[in-house]
C-alpha cells in the first residue's frame, strides 16, 4: 500500500494546532476556511517523509531545534502571488517623490543615500519594480546612493527573487523604457527567460525577515517602505503591531506604502495620512 493511502486525513483539531503555530511564529491567520489549503499544501510534505498522520507531522516540526522544518512549513503555506509593478501607482509616487527630494537643496545638503525597504518582497518582483523605478530617478543624482533591503519570511522565494530570472511573458507589466534597459535575454529555447541587468541586482539586499520578530535589525531608517499585501492576513492587534515597529524605522518625513486592499483606519498609529494606501511619518 503506498504511503499515500495510509496517510489519515488532517482532522480539525490537527487544524487548530497548525493554524496556532502559524499564527504564533508569522502572525498570519489563517482563520477557519484554511483547513483544505493546508492539507494540500502539507500532503507532498507528509508523502516524503513518509508521516502517518498530520499530528505525526505537526510534533516533527515542533521537535525539530534546527527550526529548518518550521521554516518549510511556512514556506510551504505561504501564498505568494504577485507580478512586476503591480499597483503602478506605488510607484508613479516613488518616481515623483525621488524627484522632488533632488529638486530639494536643502535635502540634497543633508541626504547622501536613499534607503528602501521591501517587507514581504516574496519572489522579487516588489523589489525590482523598486529598483528600476528609483535607479531611473536618481539616475543624474550625481553623489547620492542608493540600496534596497527586501526581506521576507519564505527562505524558497528570497531564493529564487535573487536571482531576477522571469519568464519572458511576465515582463509585460513593466514599462517598455525599463523593459529594454533592465532585462537581458539569457534563454530563448524552450522557454525564453529575461534576467535583470546586474547593475540593478547589485543595488538589492535580499535577507530572511519575520516580522514577528520583537526588534528589527535596523541601524538607519529607511526614506519609504513598501509592506503591501501583507497584513491582510494579520488581525488588528497583529497590524497595530507590526505598524508601530514599521513606523520606527522609517525616517521624519519618510513613507509607508501598503497594499491596495489594506487600510490602517481601525489602528492606532502614528503616521499621518496621505492618499489612500501611503502614509507620511511626520517631521520631527
Amino acid at each position: 500500500m503506498s504511503t499515500l493511502a495510509t496517510i489519515r486525513d488532517l482532522t480539525r483539531e490537527e487544524y487548530e494546532l497548525f493554524r496556532q503555530l502559524v499564527y504564533k511564529q508569522t502572525g498570519i491567520n489563517l482563520g477557519d476556511q484554511k483547513m483544505q489549503l493546508v492539507r494540500a499544501r502539507l500532503g507532498k510534505r507528509l508523502r516524503a517523509g513518509n508521516f502517518r498522520s498530520y499530528r505525526a507531522y505537526y510534533e516533527h516540526v515542533k521537535g525539530d531545534k534546527s527550526g529548518r522544518e518550521l521554516h518549510y512549513l511556512v514556506d510551504a503555506i505561504s501564498t505568494n502571488t504577485t507580478h512586476l509593478f503591480r499597483e503602478k501607482q506605488h510607484f508613479d509616487f516613488l518616481a515623483q517623490t525621488l524627484r522632488d527630494w533632488l529638486a530639494d537643496r536643502a535635502w540634497r545638503e543633508r541626504q547622501r543615500e536613499v534607503r528602501i525597504w521591501s517587507a514581504a518582497c516574496s519572489s522579487g518582483e516588489e523589489p525590482h519594480s523598486i529598483a528600476m523605478t528609483a535607479h531611473d530617478a536618481l539616475h543624474n543624482a550625481g553623489g547620492v546612493g542608493l540600496k534596497i533591503l527586501a526581506t521576507d519570511i519564505c527562505t524558497a522565494v528570497l531564493e529564487k527573487a535573487k536571482e531576477g530570472i522571469y519568464d519572458a511573458h511576465r515582463v509585460g507589466t513593466v514599462p517598455s523604457p525599463f523593459r529594454h534597459r533592465y532585462f537581458t535575454t539569457i534563454q530563448h529555447k524552450p522557454q525564453p527567460l529575461v534576467q535583470v541587468v546586474p547593475e540593478l541586482r547589485r543595488l538589492i539586499t535580499f535577507a530572511y525577515l519575520n516580522l514577528m520578530a520583537e526588534k528589527f535589525p535596523f541601524r538607519y531608517p529607511f526614506d519609504l517602505v513598501f509592506c503591501r499585501n501583507v497584513m491582510i492576513y494579520f488581525d488588528r492587534p497583529t497590524q497595530q503591531a507590526v505598524v508601530a515597529k514599521l513606523a520606527r524605522h522609517i525616517r521624519p518625513g519618510g513613507y509607508l506604502l501598503i497594499g491596495h486592499s489594506e487600510s490602517l483606519n481601525a489602528i492606532k498609529h502614528s503616521l499621518k495620512y496621505v492618499r489612500p494606501t501611503i502614509y507620511q511619518k511626520p517631521a520631527s
